[in-house]
């Protein structure tokens, strides 16, 4: 199983599917984000039907919710990750994700697969649930960084590799340092460092407000890991992060967050590698709705 970004085929694909059943315009911070910046989020409803929720600057429906009938689990994820991306186009993707059960401690793939036919309606081709490991209960948040598989519990961290055709995290390591139980979200987003070094670098929420990046040796993590505040207040409130493309903008990236109360930000980082928040730019979309479980991408 292997990680990859989200392309902008892919998300476009997923945007065509579904119903539109929410549209906004934005606001005058929000509008310091550049045309053709999109992100998607992923999301749960309490029945387990998948949505998406995405947002897209300057586009014709800016704000969308989309489902695809069939795209439905019998329990709702304590928490997912996105594992692989396949096959993407405007007319197909296929993705494969981990997801921790609520109650009964294991962790699962999804793999998922959807095109869309001649009449244009999207139809789920494929949708496999698979039972992985056991010992991941009390999981709030899964991160996944080809071959490891990070797992945020209420006060630790631990670190998985994944392994075999299955996609099976083994061996895990419990991670340094503390206050991993006040991670409000947390996503990968690149890695970097060097070839002799690799960096897994992740992008989270604080309950104290920050928006940081995480930088993980994938060799061994050391005494400490680094870290670097890109904004030192006022994310607390968010349970979900996106970050997205920037089409005008390749060394750039979009940021949307949403607060459990369906209320939801849009920002613009104009350089995505500087662990800098001094270019981050943005505001509040306002009340949307998107109340239901979101985790981000």
């Amino acid at each position: 199983m292997r990680r990859t970004i989200l392309s902008v085929g892919v998300a476009g694909a997923l945007a065509a599917a579904g119903l539109v059943v929410v549209t906004s315009s934005s606001g005058a911070a929000v509008g310091d984000v550049p045309a053709g910046c999109a992100a998607v989020t992923s999301a749960y409803k309490s029945d387990g039907q998948r949505l998406f929720y995405r947002y897209e600057r300057n586009s014709d429906q800016p704000t969308k919710v989309e489902s695809i009938p069939g795209d439905k689990l019998p329990w709702r994820p304590a928490a997912l990750t996105l594992g692989g991306v396949w096959g993407e186009s405007q007319d197909s993707f296929h993705r494969e994700e981990f997801a921790a059960h609520p109650t009964d401690g294991y962790v699962y793939r999804i793999e998922r697969a959807a095109e869309r036919g001649d009449d244009r309606v999207w139809r789920m081709t494929q949708h496999k649930v698979t039972r992985l490991a056991a010992g991941f209960g009390g999981t709030r948040t899964l991160v996944y960084a080809y071959p490891y598989l990070y797992r945020f519990t209420a006060k630790s961290l631990y670190r998985y590799t994944v392994v075999g055709q299955e996609g099976i995290p083994v061996d895990p390591v419990k991670m340094p340092g503390t206050g991993w139980g006040s991670i409000k979200t947390m996503i990968y987003e690149r890695t970097g460092g060097t070839d002799a070094q690799p960096v897994d670098v992740l992008l989270g929420t604080t309950s104290a407000g920050a928006l940081k990046e995480w930088r993980f040796r994938r060799g061994a993590p050391g005494s400490s890991i680094p870290s670097s505040v890109l904004r030192t207040t006022g994310w607390d409130t968010f349970t979900s992060l996106s970050t997205g493309s920037c089409e005008q903008h390749p060394e750039g990236r979009s940021l949307l967050a949403i607060q459990e109360t369906g209320s939801v930000s849009w920002h613009f980082d104009a350089n995505a590698k500087d662990s800098s928040g001094t270019d981050i730019k943005g505001g509040s979309l306002g009340a949307l709705g998107w109340t239901e479980k979101a985790y981000g991408e």
